[in-house]
């Protein structure tokens, strides 16, 4: 179809770009003699949300983490604002599967964490905590443990966590994976806000097409092991819709169908 997602589908090799916050170059990975990753090349812009994508064992986590510093590249090379990248750092912030919280501190104190490591004053703790308490919706849970809050609940934790500490770049591993349906589909749209608010660079992975396709101005599909960058697809998602519209939108339902076609072959 002239309209569909592998007509616009950029190159696999990603072009140089004056706006990129993150670049990742000729990235491989080896654990022992297994393979993961192969010749990554992409670059991630601020402002915009891209979702790694593809099968089971491609490389998806494994490239988050290269990016984030904990895991080191085989080869090649990762820079976030132009300097390498050798280790963890404030500028980059990680949203892990099971939320990683510190189940003896509240929430208050979890979310402001980080920025209690930097240095940053109790007052200015409390106040940025607060701020990002506000926006996931978590307001009135301040005092309240991990262990008294369901699994969404503390997934808005480890959210706001990482946009406390005003990190450049916000990396998501399958943050929603273990929250029931509905509750996912008001952490897209919570995502989608928060993307618009805070204007920062965000590396999303998941399992889910349909969630990659609602959430993302871009979507790069891996190959399955050793992982490489096989499509690269900008979903064109019409915004200013309701979520529900987009969900039914010939666009969206088309762009989905498309990498269901590209990824069934995968399938186990």
């Amino acid at each position: 179809m002239a309209n569909s997602a592998l007509a616009r589908s950029g190159s696999v090799k990603a072009a140089s770009s004056n706006d990129a916050v993150v670049q990742v170059r000729d990235v491989c990975k080896n654990y022992g003699d297994i393979e993961a990753l192969r010749g990554i090349n992409l670059e991630f812009e601020r402002g915009n949300l891209t979702t790694l994508l593809g099968p089971s064992g491609c490389g998806k986590t494994t490239l988050l983490k290269i990016i984030a510093g904990l895991v080191p590249a085989t080869s090649g090379e990762i820079r976030v604002n132009g300097r390498a990248v050798t280790a963890p750092g404030p500028e980059r912030a990680f949203v892990f599967q099971d939320f990683a919280l510190m189940p003896w501190a509240t929430v208050l104190r979890n979310i402001g964490f980080g920025l209690e490591l930097k240095g940053v004053t109790a007052a200015e703790r409390d106040r940025t905590a607060r701020r990002y308490i506000e926006q996931v919706g978590l307001a009135g849970f301040e005092q309240k443990y991990p262990h008294e809050l369901s699994g969404g609940m503390r997934q808005r934790v480890g959210i706001a966590r990482a946009f406390a500490v005003n990190a450049d770049v916000l990396l998501l591993d399958e943050p929603f994976s273990a929250v029931d349906e509905q509750n996912r589909r008001k952490f897209q749209e919570d995502l989608l806000r928060l993307v618009e608010l805070e204007k920062k660079t965000f590396i999303f992975v998941t399992h889910s097409i349909e969630e990659a396709v609602y959430v993302s101005d871009r979507i790069v599909l891996l190959s399955p092991r050793p992982g490489r960058v096989s499509q690269i697809i900008d979903p064109m998602i019409d915004r200013t819709a309701s979520p529900d519209d987009i969900r039914r939108d010939a666009v969206y339902l088309d762009v989905v169908e498309e990498i269901w076609q590209g990824l069934r072959q995968y399938a186990e």
